[in-house]
């Protein structure tokens, strides 16, 4: 769609360059959102892409995914071997709404800011304990992790005039065993329940996203038995979403039914 209120397209080159915020401003990485519907008011936009950051990085602690990364950039991602979890990026990947030419523009870290309950890449970054690297406007960096980054449908932690950097998947947590669950009221629909665990053959973590208006995290020191596993769930979401994608009581079932799965499949 165009944009047709947009007057001007900064492309900053150094951290430095990017111009101070103000009314009418959006930061753009893939735009597969952004141009997708009208954005009254938009007058200016900065590109990030311009900056140049490496896609992925593989480190001590992980893997740091820029937020500039593409969803097939990070699917294409060869993991090391005893990275077990790793198949959950794919999964998460295809778990986009959206066909391959989607995949090749929509970033990552837009996914996270976009903050949509069925976000796959927010399912994936708390179920994987990501951090996320935050730059601030007066020039300092803070990190905040992933569970606490999305508060809400459509609401994230960002203050004004911050931009997410980067996203740290745990290293630690890439090498548990891991297993996924996604429920659509049709097939190529968006996510109406999308579940992930994993566990290390002690601790048993659940994430619950898109049943709920934003990611719900539910650790256990050990494999949680049928009826615990179903009480703390009822006791971490007293509210469950509510649109066309699936009312609360079926979300809440299916919800329910798929963490008994994963508690199955996991179990010692």
């Amino acid at each position: 769609m165009d944009l047709n209120t947009v007057t001007a397209i900064v492309q900053p080159t150094a951290r430095a360059a990017i111009p101070a915020p103000q009314p009418g401003d959006a930061f753009l990485a893939g735009g597969t959102w952004l141009f997708s519907e009208p954005q009254d008011g938009l007058q200016r936009l900065i590109d990030l892409p311009s900056l140049g950051w490496p896609a992925l990085t593989h480190t001590p602690d992980g893997l740091q995914i820029a937020a500039t990364c593409t969803l097939a950039e990070l699917q294409a991602f060869p993991p090391p071997a005893d990275w077990r979890a790793a198949n959950l990026i794919g999964q998460c990947c295809q778990a986009l709404l959206g066909s391959f030419k989607i995949r090749r523009v929509a970033t990552v870290g837009g996914n996270l800011c976009l903050a949509l309950p069925a976000a796959p890449m927010a399912a994936l970054a708390v179920a994987l304990d990501g951090v996320c690297a935050i730059w601030s406007e007066d020039g300092t960096e803070r990190s905040l992790p992933a569970a606490s980054f999305i508060t809400g449908a459509r609401q994230t932690a960002l203050r004004p005039g911050e931009i997410l950097r980067a996203i740290t998947l745990s290293a630690a947590t890439l090498r548990r065993r891991a297993g996924l669950r996604q429920m659509s009221l049709t097939s190529l629909g968006r996510s109406a329940a999308l579940l992930i665990a994993t566990t290390d053959g002690a601790c048993f973590n659940l994430t619950i996203t898109a049943a709920v208006a934003h990611p719900v995290r539910i650790d256990f020191q050990r494999a949680p038995t049928a009826s615990a596993l179903a009480a703390a769930i009822d006791a971490a979401i007293p509210v469950w979403y509510d649109d066309l994608h699936g009312r609360p009581d079926w979300r809440r079932r299916i919800t329910h039914d798929l963490a008994a799965e994963l508690r199955k499949e996991l179990q010692p």
